[in-house]
């Protein structure tokens, strides 16, 4: 990782996620009884927590909408969930507006095409390892994880490492 990269990521206040490849495989399953099904993966989940407990927001933003993932964010009390959004970045733009955050201070993960509106105006922009091909030419950070599998988590403890925090994470895990 580059040094100026790591200088940006020591910026970073606010991570804002996509959903669907991100913090799940992607994948859409359907039961018998219509009801929609998603994985994610708990080690995300941590990671999205301790980002949390070092004052770092971390919301969704999502063009799907699904009660699983109302439920997901408010398991981890989030800062923010939007489900059903379209243009993403104007979203995330009063996100940032509402928490006093500059574009440059955010750090966002998409995994596709749609996610190249606020990847391309961000601090810092990020893709899972099976983010779609055009997406990972165009960010500054592919994660070594893919969605649904680690994504979330690598994001998460390379900003965590990079802002001088995790020493002190981790003396707290080990007691």
């Amino acid at each position: 990782m580059d040094e100026a990269l790591l200088k940006r990521l020591k910026e970073i206040r606010l991570v804002a996620l996509d959903v669907d490849g991100v913090l799940t495989d992607g994948g859409i399953y359907y039961g018998n009884q219509g009801e929609e099904l998603k994985r994610f993966y708990v080690q995300d989940g941590l990671g999205i927590r301790l980002m949390l407990d070092a004052g770092i927001h971390v919301g969704l933003i999502t063009a799907r909408q699904s009660q699983l993932v109302a439920r997901r964010g408010a398991e981890l009390k989030m800062s923010f969930v939007h489900q059903g959004v379209k243009e993403k970045w104007g979203c995330l733009r009063e996100e940032m507006t509402r928490l006093g955050v500059e574009p440059s201070q955010c750090a966002y993960m998409g995994d596709d095409l749609i996610d190249l509106s606020i990847l391309t105006r961000v601090g810092v922009s990020t893709t899972p390892a099976d983010g779609h091909m055009a997406v990972q030419e165009r960010v500054d950070w592919v994660a070594p994880k893919p969605g649904g599998a680690g994504a979330v988590r690598a994001l998460s403890d390379v900003v965590l490492q990079t802002q001088g925090v995790w020493d002190t994470i981790m003396a707290r895990m080990i007691g």
